[in-house]
């Protein structure tokens, strides 16, 4: 965080104000929106820990669980697009304060399901809760910043959900190692609780800290406000100027198409990671923690290397569909060395981890390919089209599982999924399309 706040400026080459006003910008919003971030991510994490103690209490087939790791994305995508365009109408603050108080209430709820349909309906809900709250940073921060800050700013942001997945595995395997019983409920149901509640308290937070757009702060001088409304407003884009037009942009669907490939593979690690461990033969709760948190580590240090060498060569298509065919090699080898447990955690790791560091990649994409009118509505669209790789993916990769009693199968499937998107990509989006200046 530290490296992304004090020289995410010099690589605009700005002037000493615009260089002050970048700092001061990133300063006071950055801080917030990772540790929302991180809150955001381990309440997504915690499901795959409390699994494996909890599919017997409520009776959860492995079947049911990919159903209810999918559900998720279901209530996401159908809330999606209208939660981005209502938050152009009421602002960033309202939004976002009311994400997270909606997201935390569930999480706190789902400790209290008894059974595998109830355990889907709240999964179902935190998708809607949460619906178009990373979308939402997505828009909000190109009210704030230029394109050419952009990518390390985003690998910034999401690397923090890298930081979730080290702390939450480690701390989900002290919690349900510790706490059963803790004010008389089980260890999983203590996990749900604990990881919900601090979301509850940064909602409120975030309504007295945030501000909407750069001219309503009060913590912005004048000069500092138009510094940043020049700089943005001087931006190339597409020549498109509405949402309907937004609309009839084949590449919003090539990249939506991209991005369900990604998640295909991110979410397989977010969701199975503790179940394929335990296959490995391993079944001690700490331990699993800890080794879950490997792939996150890595992922962490990829994130910045990738975003940084991104930015400075402002190249974006070659980064993302290597990091791509690294993770889907990694995943297609997994199960030839699922007899050699050290070097199954290390592919397990390396293929996660770019699975994982494509993300933050391919969001410095679409605010290329779209006009500032029809941003909000075209984000959370590519946004919707690849969050149906969580629906989709999730009950495939249940399926298989319950059909075979092996993870390996749905990894391979996964592999020659995220290999279809950087195909796509490469062929689908040509580098013209992304000059420097345009993310």
């Amino acid at each position: 965080m530290n490296d992304t706040l004090s020289h995410a400026p010099d690589t605009a080459c700005a002037p000493p104000l615009a260089t002050r006003v970048y700092a001061k910008v990133l300063w006071r919003l950055m801080p917030f929106l990772m540790l929302a971030f991180i809150v955001n991510a381990i309440d997504r994490i915690n499901l795959s820990f409390a699994k494996l103690r909890m599919a017997e209490d409520i009776v959860l087939s492995d079947a049911a669980y990919g159903i209810g790791a999918g559900i998720f994305y279901l209530g996401y995508i159908l809330f999606e697009v209208p939660s981005n365009l209502y938050m152009q109408r009421v602002g960033a603050r309202r939004t976002l304060t009311r994400i997270m108080l909606l997201w935390g209430a569930v999480t706190v709820a789902t400790a209290f399901v008894t059974t595998a349909n109830q355990l889907i309906a709240a999964r179902f809900l935190l998708g809607v809760a949460e619906a178009g709250f990373f979308p939402g940073i997505i828009l909000y921060l190109t009210y704030w910043l230029p394109a050419s800050l952009r990518g390390r700013v985003t690998a910034g942001l999401l690397m923090s959900g890298m930081v979730a997945g080290i702390i939450c595995g480690p701390l989900s395997g002290v919690i349900m190692a510790h706490m059963d019983g803790w004010l008389g409920f089980k260890d999983w149901q203590v996990l749900f609780i604990l990881t919900g509640a601090p979301t509850l308290v940064l909602g409120v937070f975030g309504w007295f800290w945030l501000t909407d757009r750069p001219e309503h702060s009060n913590w912005l001088t004048d000069d500092e406000k138009r510094q940043i409304a020049q700089a943005i407003s001087s931006e190339p884009g597409p020549v498109r100027s509405h949402f309907g037009g937004v609309l009839r942009e084949p590449r919003l669907y090539i990249a939506g198409l991209v991005y369900f490939c990604i998640y295909s593979g991110s979410n397989t690690v977010t969701y199975w990671i503790p179940t394929l461990i335990q296959g490995f033969g391993l079944h001690d709760l700490k331990l699993i923690g800890v080794l879950a948190a490997l792939p996150f580590l890595v992922a962490l240090c990829a994130m910045y290397l990738l975003g940084r060498s991104s930015d400075l060569h402002m190249e974006r298509r070659w980064h993302l569909g290597l990091t791509m065919l690294v993770g889907a090699g990694s995943f297609a080898l997994l199960g030839m060395l699922h007899g050699n447990v050290t070097l199954a955690i290390v592919l397990m790791s390396l293929g996660s981890a770019a699975a994982l560091s494509a993300i933050p990649l391919f969001w410095t994409i679409p605010p290329a390919l779209l006009d500032k009118a029809g941003a909000a509505g075209g984000i959370a669209i590519i946004s919707s089209l690849g969050n149906l790789a969580g629906v989709l993916s999730q009950a495939t990769v249940g399926a298989i599982k319950s059909a075979s009693g092996s993870l390996y199968l749905a990894f391979d499937v996964m592999a020659v999924v995220m290999v279809i998107g950087a195909l796509v990509l490469l062929i689908g989006i040509p580098a013209h399309c992304l000059k420097e200046g345009r993310g």
